[in-house]
């Protein structure tokens, strides 16, 4: 796939990297001359110039791409170049900070297809690292919403029933279930849960607590209560 990313910073320049390690190709487009001389320098194609402008998104070969990552630190620059991005039938990511909080994300959640948060990414993988054991947050769909994978212990109360047994709060959905060390697929019914099993897990934050009791146990809830 072919795809256009705005800003070569800390954000950008990362998600290039990643990209281009699995045989993509990425076009960066950076302001910043000591940014674009980086870029260079680790051999990327970079268009120098404001990605908020539909002719330099041109020069970058908006036309032919098949998505568009507005991911510099200027939400207006990232919206902007979202909506460039739309005109020419690109997928597109918009990039905000932590700092605008949720009235920013409702208002550009239905003129892009994917807000990403950087920082709260962050945050989710350091609290990974922090709390260890059977649970392991995935990603925060949005202030109140979070998906996190469950690996059932000898100690959860659900070890032994079936997937049509588990009882969870009414505001937690089971996502997708995995035997240990087989496939994540899609749950079904008569599906058994053992100790290493893994179960993902939408849920409110509300209701966290009260779902890693029910599919990990009271000690290891408690440990990583607070998460």
């Amino acid at each position: 796939m072919r795809f256009v990313i705005i800003g070569a910073g800390r954000v950008g320049l990362r998600t290039a990297r990643v990209l281009r390690e699995e045989g993509h190709d990425i076009v960066l487009v950076e302001l910043d001359r000591d940014r674009v001389k980086r870029a260079r320098e680790a051999e990327f194609e970079v268009v120098e110039g404001d990605g908020s402008r539909e002719e330099v998104l041109v020069d970058a070969g908006i036309e032919a791409a098949d998505a568009l990552g507005a991911l510099t630190a200027d939400l207006n620059v990232n919206f902007a170049a979202c909506m460039i991005g739309k005109h020419f039938g690109c997928r597109t990511v918009l990039r905000v900070d932590e700092d605008y909080r949720e009235e920013v994300y409702q208002k550009y959640a239905k003129e892009v297809d994917v807000i990403v948060y950087p920082e709260r990414l962050g945050a989710i993988g350091a609290k990974n690292a922090l709390l260890g054991g059977s649970i392991r947050a995935i990603a925060d769909i949005a202030q109140h919403l979070q998906v996190i994978l469950v690996t059932v212990t000898e100690e959860s109360p659900m070890n032994g029933y079936s997937i049509e047994e588990v009882a969870l709060p009414a505001n937690a959905r089971i996502l997708a279930f995995g035997k240990r060390d087989g496939p994540m697929g899609i749950p079904l019914s008569d599906d058994s849960l053992e100790t290493g099993d893994r179960v993902a897990v939408l849920a409110d934050f509300d209701v966290l607590d009260d779902v890693r009791q029910l599919l990990v146990g009271d000690e290891v809830a408690t440990a990583a209560g607070g998460a």
